[in-house]
């Protein structure tokens, strides 16, 4: 323990200010000992105890009030006092403690928020009750939100899909109506046989096959059960900047107990996030049989399916279902998550079920979603990249029935 003798009286009279931020204005003076709080402590601790209270140390309440000059005036305090990670977290608190509807219902309100994911999520939830007056201002702040995604998502997903579909035709192995002769024989010049007079090629070079428009058909399936809320807002980036690709054909599909097909709406993020409806029950056995049906090719398919398995349908035709897709050539990825957030709840009986089946499954940040994708298209191994990657993908089942 260090020697109360050694710390000077300015750095404890620094780390009681700390702990009366920490433990609330209401604690001060409960060990004999009084500080005061002035100018930015005094407004750092106001917001704090707005927000979560301070009746002693261990029992926080809210103190926000049901007035919206008062949220107004909350919502720019934090803004000036914490950085804006601090801030998107004491928000999201705000709205789960006290219940905050109006914070995302009033306008006024809606433009001093912080914009996050979360704030998103909590939006496209509301959009069946937010008023017409504040719907242009709640679509404002998604758009801001997505625009910030984009910035940072799109490159790396155009980059990664482009360039592993141009490795995935290259034609390393042309056929004789193919070989590119001038830069075959240059190519093998050093490979000259004098006594035959004649080149030996060991290396054979293609002017390319071909490819057509679409190399890759893309079906991203997305639970929008309230757990996957995240997920949703990266799935629908990923999804409009896939979609806008020639050399893909990407669809969107979301499902609770009903499926809807978010594909024509793939043209604009926005419009895809209020398309959807968060929480509710979970068939992904329908949503996995609607996919089925829109399959063409299944060596050229890729079936990412991005739920946390809690699956409210039939788990045997499932499992039937996802059996037949792999045997058909069908790629088919589940994420367990697909968000900035730690490892997720999920139903690891399904998943194990489903690993035993070659469907693998695993949690993945959106920075790590572009090289999956890749990694898909090129058709390697998706096991060993999850494992360079530093995830955990779900041992398979040695039972599956």
């Amino acid at each position: 323990m260090e020697d109360a003798t050694l710390i000077t009286p300015c750095l404890y009279e620094e780390r009681l200010r700390r702990w009366y931020l920490i433990l609330g204005s209401d604690s001060n003076g409960s060990d004999g000992i009084e500080l005061s709080l002035s100018g930015i402590d005094a407004g750092i601790d106001a917001a704090l105890t707005a927000l979560y209270g301070a009746e002693g140390t261990q029992n926080r309440k809210g103190g926000l009030g049901g007035s919206a000059l008062k949220v107004s005036r909350w919502l720019g305090d934090i803004r000036q006092y914490f950085p804006s990670s601090i801030v998107k977290i004491m928000q999201q608190d705000a709205l789960e403690r006290l219940g905050l509807r109006q914070m995302l219902l009033e306008p006024e309100l809606l433009e001093t928020v912080q914009p996050d994911v979360k704030l998103v999520a909590s939006l496209i939830s509301l959009s069946n009750v937010i008023p017409t007056h504040t719907k242009e201002t709640a679509r404002l702040v998604v758009r801001k939100v997505v625009d910030e995604l984009l910035k940072r998502l799109e490159e790396p997903m155009r980059s990664a899909v482009t360039g592993a579909l141009n490795r995935a035709i290259k034609n390393r192995r042309p056929r004789l109506a193919e070989i590119n002769w001038q830069r075959t024989i240059q190519a093998n010049l050093r490979h000259y046989q004098a006594e035959y007079k004649t080149i030996v090629p060991e290396t054979l070079i293609g002017y390319g096959r071909k490819a057509r428009r679409s190399q890759r058909d893309i079906l991203l399936c997305i639970d929008q059960s309230g757990s996957m809320a995240s997920s949703v807002v990266y799935s629908s980036i990923f999804g409009a900047v896939m979609a806008s690709l020639p050399t893909v054909t990407t669809h969107l599909i979301v499902f609770d107990t009903s499926v809807v097909d978010l594909t024509e709406h793939l043209h604009d993020p926005v419009d895809v996030l209020f398309g959807t409806q968060l929480g509710g029950g979970t068939d992904i056995n329908q949503a996995v049989a609607y996919c089925q049906s829109l399959i063409r090719e299944p060596g050229n398919t890729i079936l990412v399916l991005i739920s946390d398995l809690y699956e409210g349908g039939v788990e045997n035709k499932l499992l039937n279902r996802a059996y037949e897709l792999v045997q058909n050539g069908v790629q088919f990825i589940t994420l367990l998550a697909l968000s900035d957030e730690g490892r997720p709840s999920y139903d690891e009986k399904l998943a194990a079920k489903l690993a035993a089946l070659g469907v693998p499954s695993f949690a993945c940040t959106p920075d790590q979603f572009p090289n999956l994708m890749a990694t898909a298209i090129r058709k390697e191994d998706i096991g060993q990249w999850a494992a360079k990657e530093g995830i955990a993908t779900t041992r398979a089942a040695i039972d599956i029935t």
